[in-house]
């Protein structure tokens, strides 16, 4: 079985799959809407250098999350 983590813990380099997303009302709704399912392989591309926020690839596009937004994508 997989471990599940935040999408914060994806380190610079890694790609996980989304398993669950934890927010609710209009983030949720942005996320769903960019396309962050169950199952979409996400790649972190770059962290800035205070460490928020942090730039992911994303169904062929790079989005800029939040760690606070990214805290609650549950990935494996």
């Amino acid at each position: 079985m997989n471990n599940i983590y935040s999408l914060k813990d994806l380190r610079q380099g890694q790609k996980a799959k989304v398993k669950s997303i934890l927010s609710t009302g209009s983030i949720r709704r942005r996320l769903l809407d960019i396309g962050l399912i169950e199952g979409t392989e996400v790649e972190c591309l770059l962290k800035s250098p205070a460490g928020d926020p942090v730039a992911y690839l994303i169904r062929g596009a790079v989005i800029a999350l939040r760690s606070e937004d990214s805290s609650n994508i549950l990935i494996c």
